[in-house]
């Protein structure tokens, strides 16, 4: 009977695991289907074992099914049927599949349907594009509702009757979804949105409350009391909206100033330069290249040379993992005068900050806070005042400040949210989790020859952006993954462009989830080494 525990899938590793493909190998095709005779050993090793990658689900430490997949030619079908090239569609690159096999318990379940999406990810990863296979007989409903479309002449014997048939994977990738259930939720490893606690699903549920009533006002000052101590500012205002929308009420707050100066080294630095241009700011953009670090010497000459009021930069760069020097930053701006403001979208929640002194600066809800996103955060040091002349409305911080927060509509059901996220800020474990989770995956990261962007000592640990090689590439790798639900970030088009992916501890995940990461990424990103030789004779 099958276990309650979920059937696990991966590519078979060790001796106890081949044992098992053996064991599995004759009870299927000696005893189910006689395509083989029967041996003393109850064994049945397949002639081409040490070609074989054998995709196997697990139950516990149970093999209950299995596939193995073959690309060395000549397959098993051209000694059958000749050169089958005439046969399939020209121009792919070709496997084979053998020894699909699942224990009869186990056939109603989910195990087939894991063992497809296995084979889906893997011939992506390697890829393949076309699947050939001897079907046989007593499956061939299946094998076609999969889309497998027969070829050439049957083979096999009267006993064992077997269609040659192929598949284009990308037909596996439009039928596979129907054969079961939908899957487990996924683990997001986004920089957002995240994995959201029960607590915070729970507050988010409550019935709405007026942004007028007594209740949302005590819950809105108590949020932003609590977000202040979080990060050491003496003002908060929370506004409805995405961290887009704290840049650019900081950008009408440095309307009303003179010329500054923006620091960038990546893509949410750039968009800082973006949100100045488009708000006519006089400013002088140090660009640096993206994983760079600040260079002082240069941020400085800028701050001198333009006679900059004000100093704006990301603390924690979302595109490449760069934890930029706050401390340098600080001492620039204090020492010409200049406010300093910064874009912590990434980092409030993530690594401990002190934002005693700043000017300005923006956060969001929905990341390493771990809340929902539609809230977005800027703190300030000063008092504001409403600027009805200069400022849009939605726009002007003192509007904001002035009517104690709450201006216009606002989400009771987010800012419950948020404030129950909170709750975890009151001790600084959160930052320790995620510390500890980035220094365990990314040494594991390396043993599998995947390339980190920024150095450990610069890194946030909140984000790692990896370098993938041309093949396969970020967006194959971060497909498969989808597919096993595992959503990392790729889809970006700065991301596209460079051809990087970005794994996320902003959320609730775990060392078992990063664990479960890590051998999605052996399979997808890094291929599989052949395994073992065959143990006793081929067939």
């Amino acid at each position: 009977m099958a276990s309650p525990l979920p059937v696990r899938f991966k590519i078979a590793a060790d001796a106890s695991e081949f044992e098992q493909v053996f064991r599995l190998a004759y009870d299927t095709f000696v005893e189910e289907i006689p395509q083989h005779p029967p041996n003393a050993e109850r064994r049945h090793v397949d002639r081409f074992h040490p070609e074989n990658t054998y995709l196997i689900a697990l139950d516990g430490d149970t093999v209950v099914g299995m596939l193995a997949l073959r690309e060395q030619r000549p397959f098993s079908l051209d000694e059958k049927l000749g050169d089958v090239e005439p046969y399939l569609p020209p121009g792919r690159r070709v496997c084979e599949l053998r020894l699909l096999a699942v224990r009869p318990a186990y056939r109603r379940g989910v195990v087939f349907k894991g063992l497809v999406d296995l084979l889906l990810d893997h011939g992506l990863a390697r890829g393949l594009d076309l699947a050939i296979i001897s079907g046989t007989l007593r499956q061939q409903k299946l094998y076609r509702h999969l889309g497998f479309i027969p070829f050439g002449p049957q083979v096999g014997t009267a006993a064992a009757p077997f269609q040659p048939m192929y598949l284009p994977i990308e037909r596996l990738d439009e039928t596979a979804p129907v054969l079961m259930a939908p899957r487990r939720e996924p683990v997001s490893f986004l920089p957002g949105p995240v994995t959201l606690s029960r607590e915070v699903r729970a507050a988010f549920g409550r019935l709405p409350v007026s942004h007028r009533d007594g209740r949302f006002k005590d819950q809105l000052a108590r949020t932003k009391s609590r977000l202040c101590r979080l990060v050491r500012a003496p003002h908060v205002e929370i506004l409805l909206g995405s961290g887009t929308l704290a840049n650019d009420v900081i950008a009408a707050q440095l309307s009303l100033l003179g010329p500054g100066v923006i620091v960038s080294n990546g893509e949410f630095g750039e968009r800082l330069i973006d949100h100045a241009r488009r708000m006519r700011l006089a400013h002088e953009a140090v660009e640096l290249e993206w994983g760079e670090r600040f260079d002082a010497t240069k941020v400085e000459d800028a701050i001198v040379r333009h006679g900059a009021e004000w100093l704006w930069a990301v603390v924690s760069e979302t595109s490449t993992g760069m934890l930029n020097d706050l401390d340098m930053l600080k001492t620039l701006a204090h020492r010409h005068g200049a406010r300093l403001c910064l874009d912590c979208v990434s980092a409030v929640g993530a690594v401990p900050l002190d934002l005693t002194g700043v000017h300005l600066a923006s956060g969001a809800s929905g990341k390493a806070l771990a809340a929902l996103p539609g809230l977005s955060l800027v703190f300030h040091t000063n008092q504001v005042r409403p600027e009805p002349e200069r400022l849009p409305r939605y726009l002007d911080l003192g509007y904001y400040a002035g009517k104690d927060g709450i201006p216009f509509t606002h989400s009771s059901n987010l800012l419950a949210a948020l404030d129950t996220a909170l709750d975890r800020f009151d001790s600084p474990e959160p930052f320790e989790q995620i510390s500890a989770l980035s220094n365990w995956i990314r040494p594991r990261l390396r043993e599998l020859g995947l390339s980190i962007l920024v150095s450990d000592e610069h890194a946030t640990p909140a984000v790692i952006t990896l370098e993938m090689p041309a093949a396969p590439n970020a967006q194959v790798v971060g497909d498969c993954l989808q597919r096993e639900g595992l959503l990392v970030a790729y889809q970006s088009e700065y991301l596209m462009r460079r051809n990087w992916l970005q794994i996320g501890l902003m959320g609730h995940c775990t060392q078992a989830d990063l664990e479960r990461l890590l051998g999605a990424l052996r399979v997808t990103a890094c291929g599989n080494a052949r395994h073992s030789p065959a143990q006793g004779g081929g067939a």
